[in-house]
Order: structure tokens, then sequence, then C-alpha cells
């Protein structure tokens, strides 16, 4: 097991709108939440959406969160919402 118990996990469910596909935000995404050492994905939605699934330290997820409400400089981001979710164990953060 690492330094962080479990206990001292969590995730957050973010689901970004705006003009987030064709615009590198996933591949942005996965490489900003590697760099904060975040398990997860992050994948586009029929819908035009991207979803993205992180778990780890809370200071790093909040960190991402806010790297979010921006996204890569193609992004348009109208919104980000965001849901606790139980922890999931993940090996790494990919994209889907």
């Amino acid at each position: 097991m690492h330094s962080n118990e479990p206990r001292d996990l969590q995730c957050r469910r973010f689901r970004v709108t705006g003009r987030v596909q064709g615009v590198f935000f996933r591949a942005s995404t996965r490489d900003v939440a590697r760099e904060l050492d975040l398990k997860g994905y992050a994948m586009n939605l029929r819908d035009g959406s991207v979803e993205v699934l992180a778990c780890g330290n809370p200071s790093a997820i909040d960190a991402l969160a806010e790297w979010l409400e921006r996204g890569p400089p193609l992004a348009t981001v109208e919104r980000v919402d965001a849901v606790d979710c139980p922890y999931e164990e993940h090996r790494s953060f990919e994209t889907a």
C-alpha cells in the first residue's frame, strides 16, 4: 500500500460541458491528473460533454477541479458539475 491509506483518499466525478471534445481535453486532463498522482479516467460522452473520474488525495482532486474550469487552450468550458463518490481503486489515469 502507498503512503496514503484508502481512508485518506477519495473520488470525485466531474461532467464538463462546453467545447470540450476534439480540443485535446481528455489527453490534457490525463496529463494534469498524472502530474497530480491521481487515478481514474476521462471519457467523451455522447452529448458532447466529458466525464472525468479522479481518485486520490483530496487536495490533488481540488487542484484538478480548478484546472477543469479552464481546460486546455482550445477548449471553452461552460460548466463543471462535480459529485463525490465512493473510492474506487484504479491503476492509473486513462482516457476512454
